[in-house]
Parts: structure tokens; C-alpha cells; sequence
């Protein structure tokens, strides 16, 4: 079914009206719902993919540049693991419901009954398309062509890494190495109980941080969930950081 909220609302939200309405269409418009249409119909209905794509490019560049010149005492994998956490999918998902934005999704059937309008790989990739969308209405329009995109997804951006800063997120070693892995797509991390010794009052969980199977961090603690933590801030020394 169609979205339930008109574009101007959206609009109005993000504060920019469209040259070309049919991007914003484009940006909202989910594969199920493309698929669905265009098997009962001769026409061919575009889907947002090619959108997230770039979106996607766009958003590392944004993000990129602004930590190059907000942190220039940071080292590289400081700055790769922020920028992992600050554009990861439960990030853009989060900014996409800040913005409501699953009312003005295009979904199909399926998707819609199946509470597709709160997925958060389907938001966060309908963001990374609206960002696309943005990029593309207003190049032409200003000397700087991610001058829009820029100012609308920054104060995202900053308010994510504010949190970083002040350790709700970073603080957390599990959290922080989880919003690496999953910037890269495919990677399985998981936590494995490699022995339990002791009494029970008294025992000592030793549990193995695995990527794609492979040990990338031991840690010992008095509860499975402690020795995770150390695990995973073993493994952070991997991509750059070590939690302190």
C-alpha cells in the first residue's frame, strides 16, 4: 500500500521542498512494493536500491570529512570506529524514526502486514535513499553539492557521536565492537563459552570473541557477561582501539 502521511509533511520535516518530486517518491519507494506492482503491471516500478547505494557514498564522505576536521588529534582507527558506530544500521534507523519517516514508506503487501514500516534495515536504508534523494535535487543548485545533504544529516551525526563521546555506547566494548562488524556486511560475530571452572559461588567463565569463526579476543570473568566484555576489548585492539 502507499505511505500514509503526504510528502509535504516530509518535506516540512526536513525542511526542503523538492524540484523533483518523483526523487522523494523514488526514496521512499521499498522493493516489495516494486515487485508487487510490477508483476501486475506491464510498466517497471524503480525500488529505492540504487538511491541507498549512493547514499551510502555520500554518508561515508560526509561523515568522514567531519571527523577529519572535528577530531584532528584522533588517530585513524579511532576515527574508523566512530564513524562505524555513527552510521551503522541501528543508527539510521534511529535517525529515520526521529524523522518518522516509515509513515511515508511505499511497502507492499507482505512488508506491510509484517510491520515492515518499523524495520530497521528497511529505515535505515530508506534514510541512506532520502540522504541520496537530497544530494541529487540540490547539486545544482549551490556551488557546494553536499551542502544540503551535509546540513541535514550533521546534526544527526553529532548528536550520535556526542553520545560516543560521553561513553553510552563506546563504554560498552560488545556495543562498540558489534557497530564495527557490522558495517561490513556478512561478518558474523558471536561469543563462545570455552570452559566454566569453579564452584558456584565462585566460578570463572572463559569465553572466546569469534569473526566469521575465527578467535579475535579471549576473555575470563566471574559471570558469562563480564567475560564477554573483556573478550570484546580484546578483540577492539584488532581494529585500532582498546577500550579503557
Amino acid at each position: 500500500m502507499g505511505n500514509l502521511e503526504p510528502l509535504e509533511k516530509l518535506e516540512s520535516r526536513i525542511g526542503y521542498r523538492f524540484a523533483d518530486r518523483d526523487l522523494l517518491r523514488l526514496a521512499l519507494t521499498h522493493s516489495s512494493y516494486s515487485n508487487e506492482k510490477t508483476s501486475g503491471d506491464a510498466r517497471h516500478i524503480t525500488c529505492n536500491e540504487r538511491l541507498e547505494f549512493l547514499g551510502d557514498s555520500v554518508l561515508q564522505l560526509i561523515s568522514g570529512e567531519y571527523l577529519f576536521r572535528a577530531y584532528p588529534d584522533r588517530p585513524e582507527g579511532t576515527l574508523t570506529r566512530l564513524r562505524s558506530a555513527a552510521v551503522c544500521e541501528d543508527a539510521l534507523c534511529e535517525y529515520a524514526k526521529k524523522l518518522e519517516l516509515g509513515r511515508y514508506l511505499w511497502l507492499g503487501h507482505g512488508e506491510e502486514n509484517g510491520n515492515g514500516r518499523e524495520r530497521r534495515s528497511i529505515l535505515a536504508d530508506a534514510f541512506e535513499a532520502l540522504l541520496a534523494a537530497l544530494y541529487l535535487d540540490s547539486a545544482d543548485k549551490t556551488e557546494d553539492p553536499l551542502a544540503l545533504a551535509r546540513d541535514f544529516v550533521l546534526p544527526f551525526l553529532r548528536s550520535r557521536l556526542d553520545e560516543l563521546e560521553t561513553g553510552s555506547v563506546i563504554g560498552d566494548c560488545k556495543t562498540a565492537l558489534q557497530q564495527i562488524v557490522q558495517s561490513v556486511e556478512g561478518e558474523k560475530l558471536e561469543y563462545v563459552t570455552v570452559s566454566e571452572r569453579g564452584p558456584d559461588h565462585e566460578k570463572i567463565f572463559e569465553v572466546e570473541a569469534r569473526l566469521n569463526g575465527s578467535v579475535i579476543g579471549k576473555g575470563k570473568g566471574r559471570s558469562r557477561r563480564e567475560a564477554e566484555q573483556y573478550a570484546a576489548k580484546e578483540a577492539l585492539s584488532l581494529f585500532g582501539e582498546s577500550e579503557s
